[in-house]
């Protein structure tokens, strides 16, 4: 998997063009990895793909992205860099989070707003039948 690791870093792009390598060598390895792209979603041809995959799974998703990014990242030889790199990283893992907290508290809020917005209609509503409309001619 250490392929699917390093192609998955350089994206859709690598993938298309093993899956062309692959069917000018031999076509039904080149049939086989079509298929696999497409059932584990990297060609984003399935519901669930890319960002929205993401977003459903959660931030450990997400983690482990940027984990794997910075791991896939070779040492620049300098070690104040490479700290540095790794302070970034872990700032926009926690602002990341920060941030999808911020919108579930804000859908939260709206989703409170509309149901409170809806009960007072309710209440205001007279509580006889409703009034029928007046015949068609």
């Amino acid at each position: 998997m250490e392929l699917a690791h390093k192609l998955d870093c350089y994206g859709r792009p690598a993938w298309i063009a093993l899956v062309v390598i692959s069917f000018i060598v031999w076509w039904p390895l080149g049939l086989a990895i079509l298929a696999y792209t497409i059932w584990s979603g990297r060609m984003c041809f399935g519901r669930k793909s890319g960002f929205r995959r993401w977003r459903e799974n959660g931030e450990d998703a997400v983690r482990s992205a940027f984990t794997r990014w910075s791991e896939a990242m070779p040492s620049s030889g300098n070690s104040a860099f490479d700290e540095y790199r790794q302070d970034t990283l872990r700032r926009l893992e926690d602002e990341q989070k920060e941030f999808r907290s911020f919108l579930e508290r804000l859908r939260q809020a709206k989703d409170k707003a509309e149901f409170d917005q809806f009960m007072a209609e309710r209440r205001e509503r007279p509580a006889g039948p409703a009034p029928e409309p007046p015949p068609a001619n």
